[in-house]
């Protein structure tokens, strides 16, 4: 860190105090899985459902942060974990504020889901895989991306150019199966995951 930089974390005003505020515990729901695996729509579902609960959230989507902050990222490995880093900063500072952060990112590989844990913590980190297999997606393809990759249109394509990574056998998480349960079956689970996790202690 350059000798310039004067961090400022020990005046500003606690997570605590944040949470008391809002009544409930900050978490970040990281969803991932393959293109058109169902991780937005459950992502927006979760979102909805919390907030007609009374909770204070904020969604992070892939496409929403690349038109934005991170605009000038592509697909290499470098610029994905790049992508990642960043939205963990920024999913970070949400909750310092208090704030529940859902998150929906392919996250193709293991060393980057293990990053954003890293930077925003263990106990503050669920991660949910969202499976469904390429094959399933392609054929659901709601943004028309497997028939662009198909044609030669998209580069690095993940699951067909570039590699997703499932989970280890040693995997903790949530896995959520959009194959074989409906959005309100997986919705259901995905709330029974989140919401022990933001009951604030006391």
């Amino acid at each position: 860190m350059s000798s310039d930089i004067h961090p400022e974390f020990h005046r500003q005003l606690g997570r605590g105090s944040k949470e008391a505020l809002l009544g409930q515990r900050a978490v970040v729901v990281w969803l991932y899985g393959l293109s058109g695996s169902g991780k937005s729509t459950l992502a927006h579902l979760l979102e909805r459902s919390l907030h007609e609960e009374g909770r204070a959230t904020v969604l992070l989507d892939g496409d929403n942060l690349r038109t934005g902050l991170n605009s000038g990222l592509g697909f290499t490995e470098d610029d994905r974990r790049e992508n990642i880093r960043r939205v963990a900063e920024v999913a970070k500072l949400f909750v310092h504020s208090g704030v529940i952060t859902i998150c929906s990112f392919i996250s193709p590989y293991r060393s980057l889901r293990s990053l954003a844990r890293q930077v925003i913590g263990e106990e503050d980190f669920l991660e949910v895989y969202v499976h469904a297999t390429f094959e399933s997606c392609t054929r659901r393809d709601p943004k028309g991306l497997y028939q662009k990759a198909a044609e030669g249109k998209v580069a690095h394509f993940t699951g067909r150019d570039s590699v997703f990574e499932e989970p280890d056998q040693g995997f903790t998480g949530l896995r959520l199966d959009t194959e074989h349960e409906t959005k309100e079956q997986s919705l259901d689970r995905l709330l029974g995951a989140v919401r022990p996790r933001i009951v604030r202690a006391g």
